[in-house]
C-alpha cells in the first residue's frame, strides 16, 4: 500500500504482459477491499488491479457514501465521496506504472456499483468502462455526461429485493442516452451473483478486451 494514497486498498501488479486495462474494485457494504479479488481473478485475470476500501461506516461496516435509509442516498456526501474516488484513482494512475489514466474499468457490487455508476455519470471521463453488479441509480445527473464509446455491463437480478427494478431501469436509460454502449444481464436470481453471471462477466470481459485497451473517441 502507497501511503501518498488517499484511501487503504490492495494493489495487484498485472500478470500478463501489456494488460489492456487495470480494474478498479469496489466492494459493497459491510465488506472490504479484498472481497472482489477473487471475482476478478476469475473474470479478468491477469489484469493489474486496485481494490480500496471505503471510508464511510454505517453501523461499523464500511461502505462508500451515507444514505438516510436504504434506498435513499445522501446526495451531497454521494458528490463528495465521488469525487475523493475520482483524485483517488487520478493519483493511483500516476503511482502505479500499469494503471493507466485512460484504460480503467470498474467492477463494483451493489453500494460499490452505485459509486462507479457515480463515476460514470458525475466523473465521465476517469473510467474507460464498468461492470456494475446490482447496482441503483445513485443520482439524477443534472446534465447528461458524454460515455460515448465506454462499454459498460449491468449484471441485475429479477428477484432482487434490495434493488427497485425502476432504479435499475432509470440508469440504464441514462447511460443509453450518454452513448455508452450498455449490456444489460436480468438474471434469475436475488442480491447474490450465481455462477452463471460470473461465466456471462468473464465472457463480455473477454469480448470487450481490444476495445478497452484503446483510447476513447473524442467526445463531443
Amino acid at each position: 500500500m502507497t501511503s501518498t494514497l488517499s484511501f487503504q486498498h490492495v494493489h495487484e501488479d498485472a500478470k500478463e504482459p501489456n494488460p489492456a486495462y487495470g480494474l478498479i474494485l469496489l466492494h459493497g457494504t459491510g465488506a472490504n477491499q479484498h472481497d472482489l479479488l477473487p471475482l476478478a481473478s476469475q473474470t479478468a485475470p491477469g489484469k493489474p488491479l486496485i481494490s480500496p476500501l471505503g471510508k464511510i461506516r454505517e453501523q461499523g461496516q464500511p461502505r462508500w457514501f451515507k444514505r438516510e435509509r436504504p434506498g435513499v442516498f445522501d446526495e451531497n456526501d454521494l458528490k463528495q465521496q465521488a469525487q475523493n474516488l475520482a483524485t483517488f484513482l487520478q493519483n493511483a494512475s500516476a503511482t502505479y506504472d500499469d494503471l493507466h489514466p485512460n484504460h480503467l474499468v470498474a467492477m463494483g457490487f451493489s453500494n460499490g456499483a452505485n459509486i462507479a455508476a457515480a463515476l460514470l455519470l458525475l466523473h465521465p471521463t476517469i473510467l474507460r468502462g464498468a461492470v456494475l453488479l446490482r447496482p441503483m441509480l445513485p443520482i439524477e445527473p443534472e446534465t447528461t455526461p458524454d460515455l460515448t464509446d465506454v462499454p459498460i455491463y449491468i449484471a441485475a437480478g429479477k428477484h432482487d429485493q434490495l434493488v427497485p427494478h425502476e432504479s435499475i431501469h432509470r440508469l440504464i436509460e441514462i447511460l443509453q442516452k450518454a452513448r455508452a454502449d450498455v449490456t444489460t444481464n436480468w438474471a434469475p436470481a436475488g442480491h447474490t451473483l450465481t455462477p452463471d453471471e460470473i461465466t456471462n462477466i468473464e465472457a463480455w470481459s473477454h469480448a470487450n478486451e481490444s476495445h478497452l485497451a484503446k483510447p476513447r473517441k473524442p467526445q463531443r
